[in-house]
């Protein structure tokens, strides 16, 4: 029952920011920028948990994954301004992330950081 709640929950926050996108683009944004799955899944993790340690160790993850991320944020739009059509755009921009979440580890592997 709890997992069924977790994704009701989870559901409905990503279904309601893609609605309210239909009609106020800024306002989906600036909810999809928080970092909402990041906060829900540290609550369900605590939830399930309690272990103050396995969130710490989380929100470090995120914290080091948040950079490549970002490259998906402008690939997008320039490809698809460019023409590409949108599932094209949408896998390149995911290829283009994860080629540099590869590059990103070893750098900061590099830098003795083992975040990821």
């Amino acid at each position: 029952m709890q997992i069924l709640f977790k994704v009701i929950i989870t559901a409905l926050l990503i279904t309601g920011i893609s609605e309210l996108g239909r009609r106020y683009s800024t306002a989906a944004a600036v909810l999809a920028a928080l970092p909402i799955t990041s906060i829900l899944a540290m609550v369900w993790l605590y939830v399930d948990t309690k272990d103050t340690g396995k969130i710490s160790d989380l929100s470090y993850g995120i914290f080091w994954a948040v950079l490549p991320s970002l490259l998906f944020f402008i690939a997008l739009p320039l490809l698809l301004k460019a023409g590409l059509k949108f599932p094209l755009a949408m896998l390149l921009s995911c290829v283009l992330m994860a080629g540099f979440y590869y590059i990103y580890v070893l750098f900061l592997r590099k830098l003795g950081i083992q975040a990821l």
